[in-house]
């Protein structure tokens, strides 16, 4: 069993602290069937996801249409997601994953922080429902001009603290290639996923997990 002892323990937001199948998945689905009138299967949205480069869902949305014969205005699929997600509130039908008392944990122990593919309104929609905000950096779409896989938001949280060793956690291909390429371990989030997991591992991660709460199995009893 490989033991990590990181200075900052970094997470991924989506399907790592949250599950996101009846929110932004579910969001993804309805806007597909609005504009195409099909009612894809979401294991679809995760096959494009584990090819990589489609953490933006708003852009996924917008290529599921158009795998269907419709061409969708950009513009336009991002409000229409944004009535439902945000409007008609699907964003709160999200659920949190770690279990009550471990982020207190980690934080009296560790700096954490969160780089995430979410905009800073999302992301804090969600950190102040479970009232978490205050134990997090973070890093989101809104603070970065490359997006993942690319590593400008690990580069900032190191740069912010230099010297420190970081762990990332995530549950994508970009997740683990973006830790890659900035030169951070990483570890995968899968959900008994098999495939997704064998992917990880493939793209670098020191381990793969069902869920955030079997973390701490894999970090040292002394942090630094």
């Amino acid at each position: 069993m490989v033991s990590l002892n990181p200075d900052i323990i970094v997470f991924d937001m989506d399907g790592v602290l949250v599950d996101v199948r009846e929110s932004y998945r579910e969001t993804i689905v309805r806007t597909v069937e609005h504009f195409t009138g099909h009612a894809i299967p979401r294991q679809l949205i995760q096959e494009f996801k584990n090819q990589g480069g489609w953490n933006n869902d708003w852009e996924l949305s917008q290529r599921l249409c158009a795998e269907h014969g419709v061409t969708v205005e950009y513009d336009t699929v991002v409000e229409y997601f944004n009535h439902l997600f945000l409007e008609q509130g699907l964003i709160h039908r999200e659920r949190w994953l770690p279990r009550p008392g471990f982020i207190e944990e980690l934080a009296g122990r560790y700096t954490l922080a969160i780089f995430t593919g979410r905009n800073t309104l999302e992301l804090g929609i969600t950190l102040d429902r479970e009232g978490c905000r205050h134990h997090f950096l973070t890093v989101t779409s809104d603070d970065v001009t490359r997006f993942k896989p690319d590593p400008e938001g690990l580069h900032k949280i190191m740069a912010a603290h230099p010297g420190r060793e970081l762990l990332y956690l995530g549950d994508s291909v970009d997740d683990a290639r973006s830790a890659r390429a900035a030169g951070v371990q990483f570890v995968g989030i899968a959900a008994r996923d098999t495939d997704l997991g064998a992917l990880l591992m493939h793209e670098g991660a020191v381990a793969v997990l069902d869920n955030i709460n079997e973390l701490e199995g894999l970090l040292c009893a002394a942090p630094r």
